[in-house]
């Protein structure tokens, strides 16, 4: 979950560039809420931090992406381009969790260069959130960062070290080697095909219940258990998933493989 640098290549997913706010480039700029994300409706996973496991497992299955460097994900649909959660402008179909990666955008905090010690708040100059034409709340007083761009930066911050907990937490998962591919296969009623879904990662039952005594006391005390836990008690949302794709009739018609975003 690592922030890239605000280059317009190599972007994490919705960005389509990024540049640092300037008091004396963006003095007028102003940003509005919004109860609908467009840019969301056509994602199939979205990065979870750990901080989000417990509420997000009651909507979402949780997973982890494939790779050397594993992201926990939400899925929000089972195959690329369906998001089952939101219309196609982005408005929820019911109150569901919406997940802090999402709320965060279009800010992003990054390194204005790749040897820089310290992160710059940036925002999608794309994004029609922001910008001088925007009728919403001022982002700067005078020279001076508004009460509602300090409280962006704040959620930025925050949500930065909530990214550190959870690459520390991947790590422990890699190093007690928990994490294996995953594989999940939905027979429907009416079809003679079953749908298997890869791509993904998950623990594994088997590894967890064979830690020593001392490695399960250690991993209970410092919290990974309960967010373990909390990723095994969502998966059983991934047939939940795929039922309300078939309900909007946004099942493939042939076997496809499940895709979460590696590039988030």
């Amino acid at each position: 979950m690592a922030t890239q640098p605000p280059q317009a290549t190599n972007l994490p997913v919705f960005y389509n560039n990024l540049a640092p706010l300037s008091s004396s480039v963006h003095a007028k700029f102003k940003v509005r809420s919004t109860d609908r994300a467009p840019y969301l409706a056509k994602v199939n996973a979205i990065p979870l931090t750990i901080d989000e496991f417990i509420t997000a497992q009651r909507h979402y299955p949780i997973v982890f992406s494939t790779g050397d460097n594993p992201v926990p994900l939400a899925l929000m649909g089972l195959n690329d381009g369906v998001n089952v959660f939101l219309d196609d402008e982005g408005v929820p179909h019911q109150p569901v969790y919406i997940p802090a990666y999402v709320r965060r955008y279009p800010y992003l905090l990054a390194k204005l260069e790749p040897t820089a010690e310290e992160l710059s708040l940036c925002y999608d100059p794309t994004s029609d959130l922001i910008g001088e034409t925007v009728e919403g709340e001022a982002l700067f007083d005078g020279d001076k960062p508004s009460e509602t761009l300090n409280g962006i930066l704040k959620f930025c911050e925050d949500f930065e070290m909530a990214a550190q907990r959870t690459t520390a937490f991947i790590k422990e998962l890699n190093d007690l080697g928990l994490l294996i591919d995953g594989e999940v296969t939905i027979q429907p009623n009416d079809s003679q095909t079953p749908f298997l879904y890869r791509g993904f990662r998950m623990v594994d039952e088997e590894k967890l219940r064979e830690l020593n005594g001392d490695v399960l006391r250690r991993i209970n005390q410092n919290g990974i258990m309960a967010l373990i836990v909390a990723h095994l008690f969502s998966l059983p949302l991934i047939r939940e998933v795929f039922g309300r794709q078939m309900q909007q009739n946004k099942v493939p018609t042939q076997t496809d493989a499940l895709q979460p975003l590696g590039n988030a």
